[in-house]
This record gives structure tokens, sequence and C-alpha cells, in this order.
């Protein structure tokens, strides 16, 4: 544990990527390419050194200029920024930037991405107003005691559960609080401690990587790349359903095997007879014998608040403004039926807003990189040459490489928010120069960062086997089988992507 207190935090990673992207201002040449952009489906316009022109809102303009998007891509969003025209960059003047625009970047990063920051800040806010009404853990404890006798059924609900709420909005830590409730029931069960971490823990985990609708990776690493977060939505629907089925088999052999024999358990092989240190007792009025119809209400809600935004991002065009006034108005409609007082529901939304402070000004400072970059006319400089070293390497090599860069990179910045907004406006593009579409570069991103998940000492296993009482060698000795076949997973879902 005391590795990862003296490793940098996020922020403090993302100030030095700042300065080494002010370093770069002085070294690379500057440079930028023509862009175009769609002009409300009337016109492309096409921004130059020279000036701005207008092109015919047509397919025929983008393939004259060789940009291999079909045209509906714009026509229904799903490019949202300007694209690099190719064989269009030029050499510039160079605009280093110094230490005022290092103190800057940040700031501005911050004033860019306010839409999403916000947007951040209001889902904390219903988060805690919805936790405070108890509904969901009345929810999964009225299920583990209705699963009683039937754990193996169990641990494919939960585990699903626990996935879903990963891949719907991103659950990490509040997945903390749920082991004093799944612990004993397994234990008494007569399962190891390692079933209900890999329910949680591993739940929460591959749900992440597979985010169907999660605004801390798919959201925003989207937007950052240009493109609609809708698209590749169903490959990652799909990935969701394969790689719990690969999670739920690997747990399930390894449940049953040490239900048959329970020496056959790792925890016990290497950490012996340990115990977690909360109560592992369980009596049948620990848990809710039957949810009453506010309680069954309220999951209704938090299910639909999540499903109203897609909706309305599919076919009626939201974005921040209208998907941040719905969890705005959720958290209300939730505060008025269990009649919350007005001061307990603003204390709780500011407390949530707070507990995401943090990860809001990790988006606003990445974002900083970028305008240095931009601001040094070196963003463009970056995609020219990194298109010049990956032109002719074939697609499916180009996407298994960036995947295994996200694996490791991810080892030092495990915010996927401040992972999406460093790097997906530079490989956003690029993407679309060498004809890879963007959704594989999302899609590589939260594979790869959520592949590391799993055993990044920055991350949170530490404290979940710290919790469990279990060694970090126990964890990795079960688990690394299982990341070598989701890797393979991975590979294959996004070569299949590319070509589809």
């Amino acid at each position: 544990m005391s590795s990862t207190k003296s490793f940098p935090s996020p922020i403090s990673i993302l100030m030095l990527v700042i300065v080494f992207a002010a370093i770069a201002t002085w070294l690379i040449p500057a440079g930028q390419y023509n862009k175009l952009t769609a002009n409300k489906q009337e016109s492309f316009v096409m921004a130059t050194p020279t000036g701005d022109k207008t092109l015919p809102y047509s397919q025929k303009t983008l393939d004259s200029l060789e940009i291999l998007i079909p045209l509906e891509k714009f026509t229904n969003g799903d490019i949202r920024k300007p694209v690099s025209i190719p064989g269009t960059y030029q050499k510039q003047e160079k605009n280093q930037q110094g230490f005022l625009e290092v103190l800057y970047a940040p700031i501005k990063g911050i004033c860019e991405s306010i839409d999403i920051i916000l947007f951040i800040l209001i889902i904390g806010g219903f988060m805690f107003v919805f936790n405070e009404t108890g509904a969901m853990m009345k929810g999964v404890g009225h299920l583990s005691h209705s699963m009683h006798g039937r754990e193996s059924w169990l641990i494919i609900i939960l585990t699903l559960v626990f996935s879903f709420f990963g891949a719907s909005y991103g659950m990490a830590e509040e997945g903390l609080v749920f082991y004093p409730l799944i612990v004993p029931i397994f234990l008494a069960a007569g399962y190891d401690l390692l079933i209900p971490l890999v329910i949680i823990f591993g739940g929460t985990s591959i749900g992440t990587l597979c985010s169907f609708s999660n605004p801390f990776s798919v959201i925003i690493a989207s937007n950052a790349a240009g493109i609609n977060w809708m698209d590749g939505l169903y490959e990652r629907l799909i990935m969701f359903v394969a790689s719990n089925t690969l999670l739920i088999w690997y747990l399930l052999r390894y449940a049953k095997k040490i239900k048959k024999d329970p020496t056959a358990s790792l925890v016990y092989k290497i950490d012996g007879a340990v115990m977690p240190s909360f109560k592992t007792e369980i009596t049948q009025t620990d848990f809710t014998q039957k949810l009453d119809l506010k309680t069954k209400f309220l999951l209704f809600i938090y299910v639909a608040t999540f499903l109203a935004m897609i909706g309305g991002v599919v076919f009626l065009g939201w974005w921040t403004l209208e998907m941040s006034a719905l969890f705005l108005g959720a958290a209300i409609l939730i505060a008025v039926i269990v009649r919350m007082n007005e001061k307990i529901f603003t204390t709780e939304f500011i407390k949530g807003a707070e507990s995401l402070l943090s990860v809001a000004f990790i988006v606003g400072i990445a974002r900083g990189v970028t305008v240095i970059l931009n601001e040094g006319h070196v963003s463009d400089s970056i995609l020219f040459y990194g298109a010049n070293m990956v032109q002719g390497m074939p697609p499916a090599l180009f996407i298994i490489l960036l995947m295994v860069f996200y694996i490791v990179f991810s080892l030092f910045i495990q915010s996927s928010s401040g992972m999406a907004v460093l790097t997906m406006p530079i490989i956003g593009a690029l993407a679309i120069i060498v004809n890879i579409p963007g959704r594989e570069i999302v899609n590589s991103y939260i594979f790869g960062m959520g592949i590391m998940s799993f055993v990044a000492p920055t991350g949170l296993i530490l404290p979940s086997l710290a919790l469990v009482n279990v060694s970090l060698k126990t964890w990795l000795k079960f688990i690394m089988p299982f990341l070598f076949m989701l890797i393979v997973l991975c590979a294959v879902f996004l070569i299949i992507g590319i070509y589809l």
C-alpha cells in the first residue's frame, strides 16, 4: 500500500505532461492541416492558413479531399469536430509555450471542458441522493436473500448487476461498500474470499471495460475524439455479453472446485485461514425480506434514467445540457418520492458533486495538454509524423498496438476521463487519416484501460484486497489466466470491428 501512496496523483502526472507538452513546442516543428467542418448540414467549411472556403455539402466533396468518411457520419452527428484533410499539412512559424502558458493551460482546459465537468458533477449529486435512499443496498440485500441456497445463480446475477453498474455509469469506489454485505453470504455457503471479490471488483471492472454509456470513459473519449458516443454501441453491448460470459464461466469453474474441495482454495493455499475485519456472520434479519413498492419504484427510476439518456442521444440529439438536466431532474424526483428534507437533499447533492470534483479537475487539466499543443502549433505536427509512421501498417496491427499502448499507459494514469481527454484528440484524428473507424479507437482505449484495471496498483485493487484480507499474490495467481483470455477476446473484437 505504501508504494501506492508514494505514486504521483493523476493531477500531478497531468501537470507534468503539460510541462512536457510545452517543451515539445520548442523541439517539434510547427505545422497545421487544413480542417473541414460541417456547417449545419448546409455546406462544408474548409479552414486554411489563408482563410475559410465554403464547399458543397456532399459525398463528392469528401471524396475529392480524400476524406474516407461517409457523408451520413456528418449528417447524424457521428463526427462532431473539425477533420484534418490528408495531404494538406504545411509548416508554420513556431509559437513556443512558456511558464505563463503552462499556468494558463489547466485553467483554459477547465473552461473549454465546462459542459463535461458540470455533467460529471451533476451525476455525482444524483448518485449520492439515490444512495441516501438506501434503495441500492436494499435491492442487493433482497436479491441475496431470495437466492439463498442457489449461490451459483447468485454469482451469475450479482456479477451481471455489478458489471451493469460499471458499464452504465462507471461504478468504482462505490463498490467498496458492498463487501460487508456480500462476503458473509458466500463464506456461509462454503466459498472463499475470492468469490465475493471477483463478483464486486471483477464485475465492476469488466463492466467498465465494455462501457456502453459510462460518462467517465466512452462519452468523454468519444467527445474528445470528435465522434458520436453511440457509434460502436452495439459492438460494446456484444462485448458486454461476451466478456461477462467469460468472467462468469471462469468464476463458476473455480467456485465449483473449491465447493467440492475447500483445500483447493487459492486463499487457503497462499494466505491461510484468513478472515476479513468486518462481521461475517449473517442472520435472516440482515436482509430485507420483501422490497416495498417505493424501493422498487426508486430502482426503476435509477435504471430508467440511464436508459432515457441513451434514448435521448439516439432519437432526440441530446448532449451534455440535456443529459445534465435529466440527472438533475431524476435527483429531484427521487427526493420528492422519499420526502427527503430539503437540507439533506442539498447536502447530499453537494457531497456527491464534491466526490467527483477531482475527476472533473482531471478532465479540465488533461484538456490543458491539448491547449498547449494546439496553441504551440504542434498538435498537427504530431499527427503528421504519427500518420507517416503508421502509414502502410496493417490496420489490425495498428489497433492491437494501440490497445497495448493503453494497457501500459494506464498503469500511470488510472483516470479513464483524464486518459480520454489527454490522448483522444491526437489519436482520434490519426484514426481518420489512416482510415480506421473512430469507434475502434475508443474501444481500444476502454479495453486497454479495463484490462489494466484488474491489476494496476494505482487503481482500486489494493483497497479491495485489503478489505477482504486477500494478498496480491493470491489475486495475481487467480486472475492472470483470465486476463490472457480477456486480451485475446478484446483483440478479436477490435480486429473484427475495423473491417465492419
